[in-house]
């Protein structure tokens, strides 16, 4: 199978739902339009961002159909298919396959987790196999899943036992390990990372694409830390950077995703709340995290941001 070169910003999109908790699938054609209008290269689904593991089979297979017919092959849609199950996973890998997804990819099991790198592999290989002809990625998250295994033994070992590996999704803040894959597999894999705040140091060691959660309403102020940074602008990619890592910090004071989905909110776009046990911010929450983010001048720079996202983004587009 031959491996492209993936370059650019996947957003990890949230899963829109209405009040009372039920998919709010009509929706999911403004998100993909806001992320193509954004620069963004593609989207990673039914992850944690999109509360994949809160959700049940059928609703997954829903909501990546969803996305998948609005995206119509504009930007590249990727579907988390881990599960606790190994038979889940791989029929939510082919069900990704048939629906014509541009990838798949799966995090360790996380309640009977994997004992060794042989054992991880071997477990992502028989997920991977239920449709060789899509590319997968392995979902590497130790601080949801447990599983924290050396990445470049995985792909060692993975190399030769999953015929349609095409790279990781690392996110995780061992940038010195992240930096060794880069530089003892990049030729071979795609290796995007994962934290957004760090997406700055993941540029200087090489990194050419990430996946984050916060791109979903901040991506042309990241495209400019990438295009800042790919023009030897250093300072300007540190100005801007500086500023996302004091509204993630700003963020953080609140459960990430729910307070996420707040900001999707203030921005004009309600995705609505979370299931349990993840918990919708209260008013009080809402309007102190709004008022943060004013303080720090957020709002006024994502507003700037956007003007100039075109120009940004065509440096960092799919190869």
């Amino acid at each position: 199978m031959t491996k492209k070169h993936i370059k650019g910003l996947f957003s990890a999109p949230f899963t829109p739902l209405h009040p009372d908790g039920s998919l709010n699938l009509a929706m999911i054609p403004t998100l993909v339009e806001n992320l193509i209008t954004d620069g963004l290269a593609g989207a990673f689904i039914c992850g944690s961002n999109g509360e994949g593991p809160n959700l049940t089979i059928q609703e997954r297979k829903d909501v990546a159909e969803a996305f998948v017919k609005a995206a119509d092959k504009r930007i590249e849609i990727w579907v988390h298919v881990g599960h606790s199950s190994i038979a889940e996973s791989k029929a939510l890998m082919q069900h990704a396959y048939e629906i014509g997804a541009d990838a798949a990819s799966a995090v360790a099991a996380f309640y009977f987790k994997p004992t060794s790198v042989e054992n991880l592999v071997n477990c992502m290989a028989q997920i991977a196999e239920a449709a060789p002809q899509l590319p997968f990625y392995y979902y590497h998250i130790p601080i949801l899943t447990g599983v924290g295994m050396d990445m470049l033994r995985f792909l060692e070992l993975a190399e030769n036992q999953i015929t349609n590996l095409h790279g990781i999704k690392y996110t995780a803040n061992t940038i010195w390990e992240y930096h060794a894959c880069l530089n003892h597999f990049g030729d071979r894999f795609t290796i995007l990372y994962g934290f957004d705040e760090m997406l700055l140091p993941a540029l200087s060691v090489g990194a050419e694409a990430a996946i984050g959660s916060t791109y979903n309403f901040a991506a042309p102020l990241y495209l400019s830390v990438m295009n800042d940074f790919q023009n030897g602008h250093l300072a300007a990619a540190q100005h801007t950077m500086s500023l996302l890592v004091d509204m993630v910090r700003m963020l953080i004071k609140h459960p990430p995703i729910p307070g996420q989905k707040a900001i999707m909110k203030m921005l004009g776009n309600d995705v609505g709340g979370c299931r349990l046990p993840l918990v919708t911010l209260s008013g009080e929450q809402y309007e102190t995290l709004q008022n943060d983010l004013e303080k720090i001048g957020f709002w006024e720079a994502l507003k700037t941001s956007k003007s100039t996202v075109q120009t940004t983004s065509d440096a960092f587009t799919k190869a």
